[in-house]
């Protein structure tokens, strides 16, 4: 098969490794890609944005599949423009999307099917927003409806802090993380309890359920400073046992899968929950429709079976009897990102030493943000590489991470020192 990979970061050079991998596969793309994936696909300078672009390219090079990674072009409806031009492409539809584009639509769509989620109420003007705040105090969420590449949401501590998150959304000003004003705003409840990442395959009707993953989404240790993209990642995630796994299947994700058949928009896809598990058991926080990043990249050196069957038949609605199995052992990435990050950053800097990194038992890199450049790989995003290993447990899968880092040389680089610290404590109960 011909397989083609759309976009350029850690998730798609995970994807591109695994799916490199698999018999199936005769000529693998990526559009854009990056300096790590181009060790695993050809790289074409293809605007993902174009969707007549990617139809064209697909049409001359005999795609047979295609496999869209981030949420962007998913939620513009590219899986619609393959299809009508009779390529095979791995996402959900435009309108399935607004899972994870809109999440006014996600929260009106639990409350209509009893799913586990916060309360919540959706505003389109500050004052109204500010004065629901006050009336239910602090701590209290602040999420701005649409995508906002990881940082649209603030958990406020104080009355203030939501308000000052109002201003911020609405206004949408230079300084803003949004980069434009937000037209409408999600408050909702602050749930006590533990973060956990879940990701199940669909095909329309069926969905079975991935390996369990925890990322860190604060850029500081501790879980400390402002959210990201992701800092770090680790799978399996200890709080998410078998009994566990099963309830949110039956509580939050074939309800949601049932109620978009009924709408009459099907997800095919992977449906990527944002959990967050309670003393009453997993509440919904959100929905993304598009394996995560970091999690992927854990998942992958996880995933024992051949990926590229298995979105195939999420595609073709052939999940029923579909069953895939995983590695017994832990895994963990770190992300490295540039100073700065996730506010300005510097682009263009050169990193050393990967491949002494790379020589670690254990251990894969995966690029993100990256570039090749006078024979050398230079930085050219916010989070740039992510360092992978497995081990028998999480704290081995760490410390031949971290053994790995020690041995790249990028001063304009950083990452927190305590990814999986959750997971190594329980380990050491």
């Amino acid at each position: 098969m011909n397989i083609l990979i759309l976009g350029s970061g850690g998730r798609e050079h995970a994807l591109a490794w695994k799916i490199a991998a698999s018999p199936l596969t005769t000529k693998l793309y990526c559009a854009p890609g990056n300096a790590g994936i181009a060790q695993e696909a050809e790289c074409v300078a293809l605007d993902i944005a174009d969707h007549a672009a990617v139809v064209a390219f697909c049409q001359q090079n005999r795609i047979d599949l295609v496999v869209v990674g981030p949420e962007v072009p998913l939620c513009a409806g590219i899986v619609d423009d393959l299809d009508k031009a009779g390529i095979k492409a791995f996402g959900p539809s435009k309108w399935a999307a607004r899972l994870e584009g809109s999440k006014g639509f996600t929260k009106d769509l639990c409350k209509a099917n009893n799913i586990p989620t916060a309360a919540y109420e959706r505003f389109k003007h500050a004052a109204d927003a500010k004065a629901y705040v006050r009336r239910q105090g602090a701590p209290i969420v602040v999420k701005a409806d649409g995508l906002a590449a990881g940082k649209g949401v603030v958990v406020a501590a104080t009355v203030a802090e939501a308000e000052a998150a109002i201003d911020m959304m609405f206004s949408g000003d230079k300084d803003s993380p949004l980069g434009q004003p937000a037209w409408e705003i999600v408050i909702e409840a602050c749930l006590v309890g533990e973060e956990a990442s879940f990701f199940a395959l669909c095909d329309g009707e069926t969905a079975i359920p991935l390996a369990s993953a925890q990322d860190h989404k604060r850029v500081g240790d501790g879980d400390t400073g402002p959210n990201t993209g992701g800092m770090g990642a680790y799978s399996p995630a200890p709080i998410m046992t078998p009994a566990m796994n099963q309830r949110v299947m039956d509580e939050i994700i074939m309800p949601t899968v049932k109620a978009l058949k009924k709408a009459g928009a099907p997800f095919k896809g992977v449906l990527f929950a944002g959990l967050m598990i309670t003393d009453d058991g997993p509440q919904l926080i959100e929905y993304n429709v598009r394996f995560g990043d970091p999690e992927t990249q854990v998942l992958m050196l996880r995933l024992m079976s051949d990926l590229v069957p298995a979105l195939i038949a999420a595609c073709d609605g052939q999940l029923k009897s579909f069953d895939l199995r995983w590695y017994p052992d832990a895994a963990l990435t770190v992300v490295m990102a540039a100073k700065g990050y996730p506010g300005s950053y510097t682009k263009g800097t050169v990193i050393e030493g990967l491949d002494a990194a790379a020589q670690i038992d254990g251990v894969e890199i995966f690029h993100a943000g990256t570039k090749k450049e006078n024979n050398a790989i230079v930085s050219n995003g916010g989070r740039v590489l992510n360092i992978c290993a497995l081990g028998h447990n999480v704290q081995q899968a760490q410390q031949r991470a971290y053994a790995a880092i020690d041995k790249i040389k990028w001063p304009d680089g950083f990452c927190r020192r305590d990814i999986g610290w959750r997971a190594i404590a329980r380990e050491q109960q």
